[in-house]
């Protein structure tokens, strides 16, 4: 019998225009029975505040300058003995609460995340689902995503780091296993994804998964070793690419392997775009100094 039940989850939702999934988002959480649900909002201008007003028991307000900062924000209004962190475009079914719950007591650790599934049959749909298959396998990780369940006062007390736009969660995870050994895992739930699955939503997912990478390599190379900075520049081929395509069958690949190819590249993309504005706004600073 689990220690925690729904009712114990704080539930913080960060958002940003986002009229496409924010009802059903809402709706569901509202449905499993959550004790609190918290939005944070960047101004948005389509309707979503007025959506999230009606369904959020509290609206926060997010200056725009990141996700970990906005993550924070809400973390620190919660109240609950867990936290979830939900995407505005997750949608959780019935049942699949209490197994992120379960799992996070049975397993004694300090963080879970689920799995997370496209509703369709679109290129994109079918894409982005075989992607996942293959990077995201249930079982304990170094490290994981949204939509995630934590401890809520391991959480408050050691918050995400501010100045993180997209890598929030790889710096979490990697603190906290360095400062008290914490432990995580992807569980045996499914929560759906709704509202992102045009090639635009995957372009964006793309970009801000290029200027995590960069944000991580930046962070870090002054220290890393040679061997660790390899793996790093390699991490996008292993885990958009090779790790989905060993999950592939046969009737899959034709359709997948472009996707995920694609996705790899534009990622890579991302990472050398970032990077280069980076170091042409430094050689702009030196020069003016």
């Amino acid at each position: 019998m689990n220690k925690y039940s729904n009712s114990d989850v704080s539930v913080v939702v960060c958002t940003m225009n986002s009229i496409s999934g924010i009802q059903e988002c809402l709706a569901s959480l509202r449905e499993v029975g959550v004790g609190e649900i918290i939005v944070v909002d960047a101004n948005s201008t389509d309707g979503t505040q007025e959506i999230a007003s009606k369904l959020a028991d509290k609206l926060l307000v997010d200056p725009g300058t990141g996700l970990g900062n906005a993550r924070n924000i809400g973390i620190k209004e919660s109240t609950g003995n867990l936290i979830l962190n939900m995407g505005s475009d997750n949608v959780m079914p019935e049942h699949q609460l209490e197994k992120m719950v379960h799992y996070l007591e049975q397993g004694g650790f300090h963080g879970v995340a689920a799995k997370t599934q496209v509703i369709g049959e679109s290129f994109c749909a079918q894409g982005l689902n075989s992607w996942r298959a293959g990077r995201f396998p249930e079982g304990e990780r170094a490290i994981i995503g949204t939509p995630t369940l934590f401890l809520g006062d391991t959480l408050r007390e050691h918050p995400y780091d501010p100045s993180r736009r997209f890598s929030d969660d790889s710096e979490l995870c990697e603190r906290w296993t360095k400062k008290f050994n914490a432990k995580f895992a992807i569980s045996d739930a499914v929560v759906l994804e709704v509202g992102k699955t045009s090639w635009n939503e995957v372009q964006i997912r793309a970009k801000m998964y290029g200027v995590s990478d960069q944000e991580v390599f930046m962070k870090n190379r002054g220290t890393w070793s040679l061997a660790r900075k390899t793996k790093s520049l390699l991490h996008p081929l292993t885990v958009d690419f090779i790790m989905p395509v060993q999950h592939l069958s046969f009737s899959q690949a034709p359709r997948s392997i472009p996707f995920l190819a694609a996705f790899t590249s534009l990622r890579y993309a991302s990472w050398l775009t970032t990077e280069i504005k980076l170091r042409q706004r430094n050689s702009l600073v030196d020069k003016s100094n």
